[in-house]
């Protein structure tokens, strides 16, 4: 018995969304919001307004050239020396992800952070998740049908898609 391509493909997407993990998104906290990283900004005021998480990321924005970003520890950050820098970046939009849980120490390092260029962000752990359907309360036997629709709720539709796509409905 021979088997049709559009078969395989099926079984291809079918496995492809229904075992994929569900999409998580990351956050891009800009440094300095629409001022970008420059001097005479306020980054701790910045950095105390926003809450960043393991998985987000923060993006310095700048002239490229003219500044540039170095992580440091503590000491480096308090007395803006280059001494303890990890990491170096100078493109003028830097991207960071942050994939561990603990504070993070950013300098310019071309004489501006003791004109403010400096900011410090304590990354926190990812959330706990919600609790699992089997403490919710389910009071009918249908009860747990909208939490899986809702769960997979992406999944069926693009398996819905490449059903019709190759020529099969969906009842």
């Amino acid at each position: 018995m021979a088997v049709s391509y559009s078969f395989l493909a099926l079984s291809f997407f079918f496995f492809l969304f229904t075992l994929s993990p569900l999409p998580v998104s990351a956050t891009d906290h800009i440094v300095g919001a629409n001022r970008g990283w420059n001097p005479g900004i306020n980054y701790t005021l910045w950095a105390n307004n926003h809450t960043i998480y393991v998985g987000d990321y923060i993006s310095f924005r700048y002239q490229k050239n003219q500044y540039n970003v170095f992580l440091v520890n503590q000491t480096g950050y308090d007395n803006c020396t280059l001494d303890s820098a990890v990491g170096n970046w100078s493109s003028g939009k830097d991207f960071i992800l942050f994939n561990k849980s603990m504070r993070y120490y950013f300098i310019c390092g071309n004489g501006q952070c003791n004109n403010g260029m400096k900011v410090s962000v304590f990354v926190h752990p990812l959330p706990s998740p919600p609790p699992s359907s089997s403490q919710h309360n389910h009071s009918s036997p249908n009860s747990a049908a909208p939490m899986v629709l809702e769960y997979l709720g992406h999944k069926f539709l693009m398996l819905s898609f490449v059903f019709v796509m190759f020529g099969y409905v969906l009842v």
